[in-house]
């Protein structure tokens, strides 16, 4: 069996805090080989680098999330920099905009959203974009930008935000939203839009827990481990087969993030 890349989960959250080892056991066991740890502050960067470097199943993002650019400063960049010059930091961010809960002013959202692209662009690193209810502002940006690689990360958009991600070449990550009939049905449609070879997975835990998993954890926790169930809606969604669809998304995150090819030897 193809194993999975799933390529955002917040696994530095506190509510792993006690039993990280098991979530990881039970992601291999679910045929999920790697996993990227999301980086959304600088000191929450730090410790998605650090568990990528004791555990060979993860890889790790740094970068500052929108809610968090009001906490931005002088020394924001520079240690930004040092982290990805780690080996197991495969991409810049979550960075980008978020003008639905504006925990932080847009012009400063927008000011450390380029103070990271640049940096991701200089660095040549892939992205690893956030945009909730930014567009087409965000589009705007990245059109003047141009990253060369990069994922719309938790993609929840409509068609016109999708096209434009696609014309921008940007691959497109797809979460347990698709799974929720009161708001992601859209996306059951949308997926047909994306381009086999820029389609990626991913479960975003410990949120957006798919609202079909049957039996819901008791916690309501999401976790890697349920990335087949969505990998499973985009598949029927598609009416392609799961394994097809498996070594596709664990081949595209190879290629983005510049990451081994899945080998069942990482699940060991």
């Amino acid at each position: 069996m193809t194993l999975l890349t799933d390529i955002g989960a917040n696994l530095t959250h506190s509510s792993f805090r006690d039993d990280l080892e098991a979530v990881l056991a039970r992601a291999r066991a679910a045929g999920v080989g790697t996993i990227l740890v999301t980086g959304t502050t600088v000191e929450e960067s730090r410790a998605a680098a650090r568990l990528a470097e004791r555990h060979g199943q993860l890889y790790a993002t740094a970068g500052v999330h929108p809610h968090h650019a009001r906490d931005c400063g002088a020394h924001t960049i520079a240690a930004l920099r040092e982290l990805a010059a780690r080996p197991r930091v495969v991409a810049l961010g979550e960075c980008g905009l978020d003008y639905n809960r504006n925990y932080s002013t847009h012009p400063d959202q927008e000011r450390w959203f380029v103070a990271q692209l640049e940096l991701g662009i200089e660095l040549g690193k892939p992205l690893f974009l956030h945009s909730r209810d930014a567009h087409p502002r965000f589009a705007e940006i990245l059109h003047h930008y141009r990253p060369a690689k990069a994922v719309a990360h938790c993609f929840t958009g409509g068609q016109a935000e999708l096209h434009a991600y696609l014309k921008l070449g940007l691959y497109i990550g797809i979460t347990g939203w698709i799974c929720d009939e009161r708001r992601g049905r859209h996306l059951l449609e949308l997926v047909h839009d994306i381009p086999p070879d820029r389609l990626l997975v991913e479960t975003d835990a410990p949120y957006l827990t798919p609202r079909d998993l049957r039996p819901q954890p008791k916690s309501r926790r999401n976790e890697p481990a349920f990335l087949p169930h969505v990998l499973g809606a985009v598949a029927r969604a598609l009416g392609h087969p799961v394994e097809e669809l498996a070594a596709q998304t664990a081949r595209n995150a190879s290629v983005l993030f510049g990451l081994p090819s899945a080998d069942p030897a990482m699940a060991q």
